[in-house]
């Protein structure tokens, strides 16, 4: 059943689209990622999602259950910490805003236990500015996770950390959403870090965005250079080749357009 649905979602800037009729459907439980050439609305699609644009066309729809509660939370980029707030204090952010039913004292130990659960106790008193790159994107996870949402957003969550620590995240979020049966969209520049989080992922087109190809990874957990069968080795290895042709023969497209358009091919 799908948990997310979007419809025909069309969205232009500056009088250029750059969304073409996007179709999406999430069903609960499921990891989808989205790659695509740079350019090509990734970002702008999440954004649709999250709330943040509103889409020229189509809708964007939300089963939230007989419970109702929160639809969508997102992880950014660039953290998007509160420089004044502490770790705690930015954590219970979410909280503040979506449970206000709660009582102080209850979105208090919600927010202690996502810190907890995302490696942060010790370090609820600290600032942004004292904890590292990798700190602030756990305080960030864990400020999407404590409001509950029905879907996870992650608008390319380990672009802005070192590589270690990136990795270390990776592994800590897909347990974290494995354990906790979430649903949670990506969008990512790194083909591995899609396969080794995705049940599928959805390949883009260049400007305007189309999903061109829904691509299910049929590959068991952990994956990558823990995966010890060689027939899922080469598997994997075969995923991750159709979806860099795609982004090669995607680019090209794009440049052959500039091409028309400069020559004035293009109108």
């Amino acid at each position: 059943m799908s948990v997310l649905q979007v419809n025909k979602a069309s969205f232009a800037y500056g009088g250029h689209l750059v969304l073409r009729e996007i179709d999406v459907a999430v069903n609960r439980g499921e990891f989808v990622s989205i790659i695509g050439p740079s350019g090509c609305g990734k970002s702008t699609l999440l954004s649709i999602i999250a709330g943040m644009l509103d889409p020229g066309l189509g809708t964007v729809e939300f089963d939230v259950g007989e419970d109702g509660g929160t639809a969508r939370a997102v992880v950014f980029q660039d953290f998007a910490l509160l420089p004044w707030k502490n770790v705690l204090s930015n954590v219970s952010l979410g909280l503040n805003y979506q449970r206000r039913s709660l009582t102080k004292a209850e979105r208090a130990r919600i927010a202690q236990k996502y810190v907890e659960l995302v490696g942060l106790r010790g370090f609820e008193k600290k600032y942004p500015y004292q904890i590292s790159g990798g700190m602030k994107q756990r305080a960030g996870l864990a400020r999407a996770l404590a409001v509950d949402p029905q879907v996870l957003l992650l608008d390319e969550p380990f672009a802005s950390i070192d590589a270690q620590n990136a990795e270390l995240l990776r592994r800590e979020l897909r347990d974290l959403v494995s354990q906790q049966q979430r649903t949670a969209v990506l969008v990512t520049h790194n083909l591995d870090e899609a396969l080794y989080l995705s049940d599928r992922i959805l390949l883009m087109s260049t400007r305007p965005g189309t999903i061109r190809e829904d691509v299910h990874v049929d590959l068991p957990f952990p994956r990558g250079p823990e995966m010890a069968d060689p027939q899922h080795q080469a598997r994997y290895a075969e995923l991750r080749n159709r979806l860099w042709e795609h982004l090669v023969e995607e680019v090209a497209r794009e440049k052959r357009w500039m091409n028309e358009t400069s020559r004035g091919g293009v109108q």
